[in-house]
């Protein structure tokens, strides 16, 4: 290379250097301000403030209208049903004859039994004649004690065949009144089992009638209910089609063993002033409502896990960053989440984008000024 090259080079070393210089310069500042512009803004997130309160739960069962007391009607004699005068739906009063049997073979054994009175009384009359006959002549000396002795005997006899006869009697004239089916209470028939025509036993159901006295809605409830239901619940009653159409009730009798198919207890409420829209048989549904302490209610979407356990992310409210808090849970109602543990009220919880956050993450609240 010639002097004048090198000279040449040597005379452009020191502008190049600044080149170099400045380009790095160049180069840092748009690295700097490419960093700068890929800083994620604050994550927009929805939150609601945990308020502490009553824990209260709700318990709806179907179940239907029933009578408080139903009675079941028959014959206390059998035989052939020749008359029926009420059916399924009728009111009936105390006493109202309700069907009557064939009444020939009754009658024929009352006029029997009149028959045997009318003669043992004829036997009495004419023995207590004997008697007193026999008596007047012990007293004269003109007859023997044993006369007087078998006298005695055959009055007591006849005298004992009269009762006996009046006993029949009265048997033969209530089995003619057997003969009618009469309402013993008042109240509604719910169930006819015979028909006219038709033989019936002795103490065969014919008629079943519910009560006026009062009404139960009656409902299939499971075990962990009863155990969680306080000891004097309120009950409130409304029919299925009407929800408008409502009662109120209390607990009046659960049974001691669980159906052994549904391995439910059947529960019966008895309904206080139930209106006339609520009939015998109608559907209703009873919801009891019930407190168990207290605690904190939160939407079931702001529910999240950490270390396989139940958490919830938390807002600073100074800094706006989101931290993990891990929550005990009492309880999973529908779209809610009951609290026990693990939040003391007035935090800020989030509900919505729980699952794109991290500790320390910069959020803004919706609805709130950034």
């Amino acid at each position: 290379m010639s002097s004048y090259g090198f000279h040449s080079i040597a005379r452009r070393g020191p502008r190049l250097a600044l080149l170099a210089v400045a380009a790095l310069a160049l180069v840092a500042a748009g690295c700097k301000r490419e960093t700068t512009a890929e800083a994620p803004p604050p994550r927009p997130v929805r939150t609601v403030v945990a308020e502490k309160g009553e824990i209260g739960q709700s318990v709806v069962l179907t179940g239907q209208i029933l009578a408080e007391k139903e009675t079941a009607l028959a014959f206390r004699i059998g035989g052939r049903i020749l008359q029926r005068s009420a059916t399924v739906g009728d009111h009936v009063t105390p006493d109202q004859v309700l069907a009557k049997l064939d009444p020939q073979n009754e009658l024929n054994a009352l006029r029997s039994a009149r028959a045997a009175l009318s003669a043992a009384k004829g036997r009495l009359e004419q023995d207590a004649n004997q008697f007193q006959r026999q008596q007047q002549l012990l007293d004269r000396g003109f007859t023997t004690r044993v006369l007087f002795d078998q006298a005695q005997q055959a009055l007591r006899t006849s005298q004992a065949s009269v009762d006996d006869a009046k006993a029949q009697l009265e048997i033969a004239e209530d089995r003619v009144g057997y003969t009618e089916l009469k309402a013993n209470v008042g109240g509604t028939i719910t169930a006819r089992s015979a028909e006219a025509g038709e033989v019936v036993q002795a103490g065969q159901p014919v008629f079943q009638i519910a009560r006026d006295t009062g009404w139960d809605a009656v409902f299939d409830v499971p075990a962990q209910v009863i155990r969680s239901a306080p000891a004097d619940a309120d009950i409130v009653i409304a029919l299925t089609d009407d929800p408008s159409v409502k009662a109120r009730g209390r607990v009046r009798q659960v049974d001691p063993q669980a159906d052994p198919v549904t391995r439910t207890f059947k529960v019966r409420v008895a309904v206080n002033a139930p209106p006339p829209a609520m009939r015998l048989g109608a559907t209703v549904s009873g919801r009891m409502d019930s407190t168990s302490g207290t605690g904190i209610a939160i939407p079931a979407s702001a529910l999240t896990a950490a270390d396989r356990s139940p958490a919830v992310w938390v807002v600073d409210p100074k800094d706006l960053t989101v931290a993990l808090k891990p929550v005990e849970v009492l309880r999973f109602d529908p779209g809610t989440v009951i609290i026990s543990g693990g939040l003391d009220g007035g935090e800020i919880v989030v509900t919505a984008g729980v699952q794109a956050l991290h500790p320390g993450q910069k959020v803004r609240l919706v609805g709130a000024q950034s």
